[in-house]
């Protein structure tokens, strides 16, 4: 297992980005940035040569000028919060709107915008970044911690956060994996272990209780392939301009992807993923160039009581593990 490091850009502010590189020699190499805790890249060995599964930019300006969340860790709370603004312990916190009136992935300054420290732990990549009281609205000081590790063929995320008051908190990343490297995700086949999953407005913010997806084009119990139903006459594929919802997970693997060589396999301690097949992506990928599987809880949590709850209080630790393993596509 090798970790090394060297120096990707600075930023505007003067601060200095590293990349970090882990691995092992036969198995799976990870890049990340300290910018955003960004997974830049992940090379899976296949055929005799590497194929890198996600999307990312080969210069720091590139992340600079990202709004699609590439490769981020998303927070202080990943996925949208309606309204922008939620109550905790009878009092309302209103919060940054930067996205049609609600809170989008921690607000306009979230987290895939700082530059995070980062040392090497052992064979284990750790990064850490504080969030004052007031940051885009949320209430407390928020020391989060991400801490990425490679064994073989298998990529691992560890989370944990902790608080001085009550605050919400909900992190997840956000890479967009494309397992052939190229081309769409359309024929790449998916499972999702999932009877649920949570309908939403035309501002993609909950409506209602979760909903069967029997009988549904977001039936994924039974592999399909992604583009089999992206396009029927639904009004929730409408609203997303596809996939774009979250599913409560109703077992493990979170979820399972099949491409033309690779495959991958999603285990997470989150209730919920959320599946995204980049109906937005702009240039230079374009829509349905990758999709990403956003362990997490449910969208919009601190306003459903009927939600698993978000709520961390001071004294509590956050943690999380989300992990991806990756195997022949034979084996799917």
């Amino acid at each position: 297992m090798t970790l090394t490091q060297e120096i990707f850009g600075t930023t505007p502010q003067g601060m200095q980005v590293a990349l970090w590189r882990l691995g092992d020699e036969g198995g799976v190499r990870a890049s990340v940035l300290t910018y955003g805790a960004r997974l830049a890249r992940l090379d899976v060995p296949v055929g005799g040569r590497r194929v890198n599964v996600t999307l990312g930019h080969d210069s720091l300006a590139g992340y600079l000028a990202d709004r699609a969340y590439l490769g981020a860790v998303a927070g202080r709370y990943a996925n949208r919060i309606g309204g922008a603004a939620f109550t905790l312990d009878g009092r309302r916190y209103d919060l940054s709107a930067n996205d049609r009136g609600n809170t989008l992935h921690g607000g306009a300054v979230g987290f895939e915008q700082a530059v995070w420290a980062a040392r090497a732990d052992g064979d284990v990549l750790e990064l850490r970044h504080r969030s004052p009281d007031g940051d885009q609205g949320f209430p407390g000081t928020l020391d989060a911690t991400v801490r990425y590790s490679v064994r073989g063929d298998t990529l691992a995320i560890d989370y944990a956060a902790v608080t001085d008051a009550p605050t919400v908190v909900n992190l997840t990343n956000h890479a967009y994996f494309n397992l052939d490297g190229a081309g769409t995700i359309l024929d790449h086949r998916i499972a999702i272990p999932a009877t649920h999953f949570v309908p939403v407005d035309e501002k993609l913010i909950p409506r209602g209780a979760p909903r069967a997806v029997a009988g549904t084009p977001f039936d994924f119990q039974a592999p399909q392939a992604i583009g089999a139903r992206i396009r029927e006459d639904d009004d929730q594929l409408r609203i997303g301009g596809g996939y774009d919802h979250c599913y409560i997970l109703a077992g493990s693997p979170a979820a399972r992807v099949c491409g033309r060589e690779i495959a991958m396999e999603v285990t997470t301690t989150e209730p919920a993923v959320q599946l995204y097949t980049s109906n937005m992506l702009g240039a230079p990928f374009g829509p349905h160039a990758a999709l990403c599987l956003e362990t997490q809880h449910a969208p919009d949590s601190p306003n459903r009581p009927d939600f698993p709850s978000t709520m961390l209080r001071p004294g509590a630790v956050f943690r999380s593990r989300t992990s991806f393993r990756f195997f022949p596509a034979a084996d799917f």
